[in-house]
């Protein structure tokens, strides 16, 4: 029994899961329908990837944040399914602290997060929806333009800045500590990609290299606003 504003209403534990588990399916199929859509357009209206990272570090990072990202949501996902919407007991043990909250409260809040991550999709579809034929994983395509509008005139990378909101989340929404551990390390990664996009690559295109020189210093946020 969970006494949610003020009103006692019973919402078993494995409907919290459950509710958990379809957000986390939603947003992986938004993802992936909304990434392979931005995909073709980039590639029919912006060309192929021209130029992509050449070191072992280059190559290497976007798999480990893209692995980093996934791997504690696909298991949480897997798991509880398999188990009847149940966590196991091994995953248990990774749980957030509970001692500073009641069992009511808890499942307020995983409530909230999985409803926060529907909100938070309809910021990732505009910044979609700003960068258009721009889109790419990592590189530069053959006929490239700096974006400048919506999200991107606040932070240069709104799309990271909502994959680690979204990591955030999923901690609550699994209470897990899994999720903050891959936070951890997208954004270390992020910290190594960004300059490898910004000086290994778009800086060596004459075209928009000066143009791109000035949206730096016109939005000197890469993530988060005043912070990094």
């Amino acid at each position: 029994m969970y006494s949610i504003a003020s009103l006692t209403i019973p919402v078993p534990p494995q409907v919290v899961e459950g509710l958990a588990v379809l957000t986390t399916l939603r947003f992986f199929q938004y993802g992936i329908s909304r990434t392979r859509a931005i995909a073709l357009i980039a590639k029919a209206e912006s060309g192929a990837i021209r130029s992509t990272p050449t070191t072992f570090i280059g190559k290497a990072v976007t798999p480990i944040h893209a692995l980093a990202s996934f791997i504690p949501s696909v298991t949480y996902v897997l798991c509880v399914t398999g188990n009847l919407f149940t966590q196991p007991a091994w995953m248990q043990r990774m749980s957030l602290p509970d001692d500073y909250f009641q069992h009511e409260t808890k499942a307020v809040l995983r409530i909230a997060a999985c409803a926060s991550t529907f909100v938070l999709l309809r910021f990732v579809g505009r910044a979609f929806t700003h960068l258009g034929n721009q889109w790419h994983a990592v590189g530069r395509r053959e006929k490239p333009r700096v974006v400048q509008t919506g999200p991107y005139a606040v932070v240069r990378h709104p799309l990271y800045t909502n994959m680690l909101i979204q990591q955030a989340l999923f901690a609550v929404m699994f209470w897990s500590y899994a999720p903050l551990a891959g936070l951890g390390i997208v954004a270390g990664a992020f910290a190594v990609k960004i300059p490898i996009e910004a000086s290994a690559l778009i800086m060596e295109d004459a075209a928009v290299a000066a143009e791109y020189r000035a949206y730096m210093q016109r939005v000197p946020a890469r993530v988060i606003p005043f912070l990094w």
